[in-house]
């Protein structure tokens, strides 16, 4: 990653001048990345299926996919202290993703971006980034966010991502890594992959933000 490396370098004991001129190149470097949206979800009662209802922030739209798109729930447990409210796949006993675009129409450029979510999952579940492209096609990426016993934010740099094209009803991946064109980007998601099966097999995601550039 092009932050690792600058921290290594300016690591290193060269004097001032050349930490000072890579630490600038690192803060030109970011401030190419916007946040292009963040999703909370809206702290009302748990309830399946999670609907545009309950997405929080008005610019964005949600759509659900998969043969068990029905079963995709907006959690919460008023009962536990501090439980946050989520999309969880527990109640999924197929295939199925979430997926969020702007309500504007905005292709985001996510070629230099950045996904972030605070997520848990359980049972040997990885959620991974989901994207559809212009013309239609999903990818989603190779690698993923693992099982975890407690709640944590986990970061995708887009560009170091490997990508496969997936059918959402089969779950099928096609055979060869690529890297489609991030530039032009319809809808940005998650899906593990893997049908639900109560709290012990599942995937949870309290939020969800985008830095790129919009077009």
């Amino acid at each position: 990653m092009k932050k690792a490396k600058v921290a290594l370098i300016t690591g290193l004991t060269w004097g001032l001048t050349v930490p000072v001129a890579l630490s600038a190149f690192s803060v030109t470097w970011q401030s190419k990345r916007t946040l292009i949206f963040r999703e909370d979800w809206k702290e009302i009662p748990a309830e399946i299926p999670v609907t545009q209802d309950h997405v929080a922030n008005p610019q964005l739209r949600l759509y659900r996919y998969g043969t068990s798109a029905d079963r995709i729930k907006k959690s919460n447990h008023p009962e536990i202290p501090n439980d946050p409210f989520y999309v969880w796949s527990g109640e999924c006993d197929g295939t199925w993703a979430v997926t969020l675009s702007l309500n504007d129409g905005r292709p985001v450029d996510l070629s230099e971006g950045v996904i972030r979510w605070r997520s848990r999952q359980s049972g040997g579940h990885s959620l991974r980034v989901l994207i559809r492209l212009p013309d239609g096609r999903f990818f989603v990426s190779d690698q993923g966010d693992d099982r975890s016993d407690d709640w944590h934010v986990h970061e995708f740099v887009a560009e170091e991502l490997t990508w496969r094209e997936v059918d959402l009803n089969s779950f099928q991946l096609a055979p060869e890594t690529g890297l489609p064109d991030l530039k032009q980007v319809w809808e940005i998601g998650f899906t593990d992959l893997k049908a639900g099966r109560g709290s012990d097999y599942s995937s949870r995601v309290d939020w969800i933000e985008v830095l790129g550039s919009n077009n």
